[in-house]
């Protein structure tokens, strides 16, 4: 059977994108901003189509059914096709979904629209590990990861600052629709700038190594948990933080935005300067392992360690906690995605990611309910903030020891129709 690595590959240094590298930031910014709408919305749009919590909660959490179950197809699709079209077609479904979801009058259609945005936003990050990996070098992988990380952060902090305020004067329906249809803009613009030419040439597609061979390296199930840890850290931020801070904390609405949105906006600054400062780090000669992990890792347990101490200390001290935690959040999100590029090289980026993804998103089922399950029994939140720093710890094991160095995986390729995991 022949064998390859991504080191075989003949390649040519070029210069980073930074117009691609800006799309594509601002593209999880609105992927962000769509998928989180719908928790702003909900009191009010609760009250209109006279919703029990029951469905509501539904329509919450029914985004990430189909989203982390389609990563594993979103990964095969970019790798196996053109991934600058796959993205394409991808943020085409997501943002025509969120228009249409200001025009919807029941739960019924509402779940489906839902659904099918999680089908949408799933070829994202996929796509982005296939761009960064074929288009940005090593030594530029940690500013291109933070710059998307910090849309990512970016998205959050915008719906919490704006979103409830401009839901408020011009209704819901009004910011779905107008929200959806200018997005597509950004489609215009992918068309016009997306990368042509590549940092490699990619070998034949149909010898990229298949699920069950990424499956069988233990870097891949330690990012796997690593991602896991890192999305129940962030998704109970997400969902949780402005419940706490107006319930427990006794924030108004108006304090609360700007507490939650200004530690977003902080971790997006953090995530870009930490990315590039990674890169000058293994620019000057540093391993990559030693550089990706220490980020990596020591984010994590910081954010871990910082969430733990917000909810044991007074008000005032809560919100400077709660900022390092997000900041910290910050710094691991800018070389998360750099690990895993590096270890499965531009021929199995898609794929890697998808199954990644699909792991990480497990959290988005998990992570919410159990939280409001454990508040429910215990009557505080001490616990619930415990075994999220316990699960950030968990995910500071799995980068640290789990992940092996960080070189690209010698792949064990085999032709057509051979591969197990191929789809037909």
């Amino acid at each position: 059977m022949p064998y390859a690595t991504q080191m075989e590959v003949p390649r040519r240094r070029i210069e980073p994108l930074p117009g691609v590298l800006g799309l594509l930031a601002l593209s999880v910014f609105i992927n962000y901003i769509d998928r989180g709408s719908l928790s702003i919305a909900a009191p009010i749009l609760k009250d209109e189509l006279h919703l029990s919590a029951s469905q509501l909660g539904i329509l919450l959490s029914s985004f990430f059914w189909t989203y982390a179950c389609f990563q594993i197809v979103s990964g095969w699709l970019v790798d196996r096709f053109n991934v600058n079209w796959v993205l394409a077609l991808g943020f085409f479904v997501w943002s025509s979904a969120t228009a249409v979801t200001g025009l919807v009058h029941g739960f019924a259609i509402l779940l489906v629209v839902r659904l099918v945005l999680g089908i949408g936003e799933s070829v994202a990050y996929p796509s982005y590990s296939k761009i960064v990996a074929r288009h940005f070098s090593e030594d530029r992988r940690g500013l291109a990861n933070s710059v998307i990380a910090a849309g990512n952060l970016c998205g959050p902090g915008f719906g919490m600052f704006l979103g409830g305020v401009l839901m408020a004067r011009y209704g819901w329906r009004s910011f779905f629709v107008v929200l959806g249809l200018a997005s597509l803009i950004w489609l215009l613009l992918w068309l016009r700038w997306m990368p042509r030419t590549p940092i490699a040439d990619v070998p034949d597609l149909s010898l990229a190594p298949g699920i069950f061979a990424i499956l069988e390296q233990r870097s891949a199930w330690g990012t796997c948990v690593g991602l896991f840890s890192v999305n129940y850290f962030s998704y109970f931020l997400i969902t949780w933080l402005p419940f706490y801070l107006v319930r427990e904390r006794h924030f108004s609405m108006n304090k609360m935005a700007n507490v939650a949105g200004g530690s977003y906006l902080a971790a997006a600054m953090v995530a870009t300067f930490c990315g590039w400062l990674s890169d000058r780090w293994i620019e000057a000669g540093m391993s990559p392992t030693h550089v990706r992990k220490t980020f990596t890792g020591a984010g994590l347990g910081c954010a871990g360690v910082f969430l733990l101490i917000c909810v044991v200390v007074g008000p005032r001290l809560s919100i400077v906690t709660l900022a390092l935690a997000t900041m910290s959040l910050g710094a691991c999100f800018s070389n998360l995605w750099a690990i895993t590029q590096t270890l499965a090289g531009p021929d199995a980026a898609g794929r890697w990611t998808g199954v990644q993804n699909f792991a990480g998103n497990l959290a988005g089922w998990v992570g919410p309910a159990l939280t409001g399950f454990v508040l429910d029994r215990t009557g505080q939140f001490f616990w619930p903030f415990a075994i999220t720093a316990a699960v950030a710890l968990l995910g500071v094991l799995a980068w640290v020891f789990m992940v092996g160095p960080l070189e690209p995986v010698v792949w064990e390729l085999v032709g057509p129709g051979q591969n197990p995991a191929e789809p037909a």
